[in-house]
């Protein structure tokens, strides 16, 4: 493991909720590197912290013992609303687009957050949905207008649109099909190799799974192995 490469470090950490009868660890004592250029999947059945893991991977929680260091910086001391902004981006099973937003305006949408003039978002937003596959003939159309593959590549763009160098999956593959669901990993694999991203996805799906450079396992809130 080169640590240059290193983006996001996780050490012994631990995350844990109380229900109406017990404490659960949701995450336990988990610790791994990630490094930029790589696809990495988390696998595991439901209940074995995967979504908790990446909540706390994209700043929405710390852990409540061990660190999240980003670029060698805890988690716990920085930012997090600019963490969010600026460094991570979380793509969705259910694409969260917005319904009346053109696909060029949702993927306009993070760069008018960070003050970007209309004109030089258009430009930038365009680049990006060529990059998924998108081009010129579904800028003007609607969410509604779309299959679900092509949903799922315009909330790709929109992530890559706002610059984060950690990119986020939970179940991105879940609504679509196996075929579309495939092109998408694809996508995301050489979007991490060709663009020195970051890319973590969440997913039940075995067979997604096998498609990434590194594939983690939970059970239990633990990291059971890494292949």
């Amino acid at each position: 493991m080169s640590h240059d490469k290193v983006v996001l470090q996780v050490k012994n950490a631990v995350y844990e909720y109380r229900n109406k009868y017990q404490t659960v660890k949701a995450v336990n004592d988990f610790s791994f590197s990630f490094e930029k250029g790589k696809l990495y999947a988390v696998v595991g059945k439901s209940g074995s912290g995967k979504t908790t893991l990446l909540s706390m991977l994209a700043g929405l929680d710390v852990p409540k013992k061990g660190s999240i260091y980003y670029k060698e910086q805890d988690t716990k001391e920085i930012n997090l609303d600019k963490y969010r902004r600026d460094d991570v981006t979380v793509i969705f099973q259910d694409f969260n687009l917005f319904p009346l937003l053109t696909a060029i305006e949702n993927v306009m949408y993070p760069l008018h957050l960070k003050g970007i003039k209309d004109k030089e978002a258009r430009e930038i937003a365009a680049k990006k949905m060529e990059s998924v596959g998108l081009d010129s003939l579904f800028q003007k159309r609607y969410p509604s207008m779309l299959s679900g593959g092509e949903q799922q590549r315009v909330a790709i763009a929109r992530a890559l649109a706002s610059d984060a160098s950690v990119i986020l999956a939970d179940e991105p593959t879940g609504n679509l099909d196996s075929e579309n669901g495939k092109n998408i990993i694809g996508l995301l694999k050489e979007l991490a190799h060709s663009g020195n991203y970051c890319v973590i996805v969440v997913t039940h799906d075995l067979d997604i799974a096998s498609d990434a450079d590194q594939v983690l396992n939970m059970k239990d809130g633990k990291l059971v192995f890494s292949e």
